[in-house]
């Protein structure tokens, strides 16, 4: 159904029922009523994305989705732009842009059109069981990519897109993203420079059953440890002459880790750990061949792991500390540490929580539960974390549902109409507040 079909009858619909609440204006109730016209709408478009596969490495397939939301987003009138990213070893992004009044807000709204389930996986499908839907990405994050066109959708129906400024980036490669990452986010953080808010559509976070707001999430960050030594009979370890070997070293380093780098919001994992004589990663390091003897002094020991923090200034902290302690070696040998930071942190402002608080009031003019903030330390890195230096934030406005990254990944329809309500009506009154 078109959006101009959908607008009389809605708009009819909600000013001839009893308002929802007193604080609800009549463009907010004619979008409410919007979202639940368009219900069945969202949900065979959420199909129809989801049996496309999109996994990040298939470039065709995440091309491929991108032009199928295209004439959705040209309809509301956004003018629409596919990114080409081969050079960055990706497919591209789809942003989309709507210009209104330029003294008020400026919106950026963040989703992604990839999954993790490449087209060798056996995952596949949609299946709908009454209010749940089961699919590969069908949370992750196809579901909040419709939850953004419902919203937009039903904003259009209300009238309140007409002043909005709008841009939707959906990136081409959240799930792995390109190299060199400077130039994959390149877009995105150029977004994030121009907005005043920035709203993230990955899923909705819950606590004790409630629906929560995600005003921080952590970064995500990589390092990798190599420890040496010289190798000889194992007679000798421990003496000045031959000294203790890379695993020892290798294990000082890592209990030293465990034991003096923990503090709330962070953690640290070791994911992958080789030593022997000799040791080496595979060329994309996520294995590792290595062999020794138990009479040989290993020479070499490889480590992997990650970091996250809730904070640019802790993860500055404890990559100090991870440094100073490296470099205490043990007799007769050497280490040494290498460090990316991939997804930075998006640290809990007063400017997100100022924006929780405005949606916990268009919660309680829906007749909807407060949200109380989710625990940053529960959640993953995602690219509103990019932008998270910018601009005000809030991130887990997709839908509900489980099973991210995994088969029998679900998603519960209910949720999808409940979270573009919120947006629809956040979006038209951040885009009547003048700019800072």
């Amino acid at each position: 159904m078109r959006i101009a079909e959908l607008a009389a009858g809605a708009i009819a619909a909600a000013l001839a029922a009893s308002p929802l609440s007193a604080q609800l204006s009549t463009p907010e109730q004619a979008a409410v009523a919007a979202v639940d016209a368009g219900f069945e709408r969202d949900v065979a478009e959420l199909e129809a994305i989801t049996l496309v596969n999109s996994g990040t490495h298939n470039h065709a397939g995440v091309k491929a989705v991108a032009d199928m939301l295209i004439p959705a987003f040209e309809e509301l009138g956004f003018t629409a732009e596919w990114i080409d990213q081969s050079v960055a070893g990706r497919a591209g992004h789809l942003f989309a842009r709507h210009s209104g009044d330029p003294a008020t807000k400026r919106v950026l709204l963040i989703g992604h059109l990839d999954t993790v389930f490449e087209p060798s996986s056996p995952f596949t499908g949609f299946v709908r069981d009454g209010d749940r839907a089961v699919g590969p990405g069908i949370l992750d994050d196809k579901g909040g990519v419709i939850v953004i066109l419902s919203a937009l959708r039903a904003m259009k129906v209300a009238g309140t897109l007409e002043g909005a400024n709008i841009v939707v980036a959906l990136t081409g490669d959240e799930e792995d993203a390109g190299d060199p990452l400077e130039l994959a986010r390149r877009d995105l953080v150029a977004a994030g420079q121009w907005a005043d808010v920035a709203l993230g559509f990955e899923g909705l976070s819950t606590l004790d059953g409630r629906d929560a707001g995600v005003i921080a999430r952590r970064s995500s960050s990589s390092w990798k440890l190599t420890t040496r030594a010289a190798s000889g009979h194992s007679s000798g370890i421990f003496s000045d002459d031959a000294g203790y070997g890379a695993i020892y070293e290798m294990a000082r380093i890592l209990d030293r880790f465990r034991a003096e780098l923990p503090e709330e919001n962070a953690t640290f994992n070791i994911g992958l750990l080789a030593g022997g004589t000799p040791a080496e990663l595979a060329e994309d390091e996520l294995s590792a061949t290595t062999e020794g003897k138990t009479n040989i002094i290993p020479s070499i020991a490889i480590a992997r792991g990650d970091l996250r923090t809730l904070t640019s200034e802790q993860d500055e902290r404890i990559v100090a500390k991870m440094r100073a302690i490296v470099a205490d070696h043990l007799p007769g040998t050497s280490a040494e540490f290498e460090f990316e930071s991939r997804y930075p942190p998006m640290a809990p402002t007063d400017g997100n929580r100022d924006l929780l608080a405005q949606l916990n009031r268009i919660n309680a003019d829906l007749g909807l539960d407060e949200q109380l903030p989710y625990p940053p330390s529960r959640r993953g890195a995602a690219d509103i974390s990019f932008v998270a230096p910018y601009v005000d934030g809030l991130a887990g406005m997709g839908p509900g549902g489980g099973g991210s990254h995994a088969e029998g990944e679900y998603v519960d329809l209910p949720t999808i109409a409940r979270q573009a309500k919120r947006t629809a009506i956040l979006i038209g009154r951040l885009a009547k507040q003048p700019r800072d």
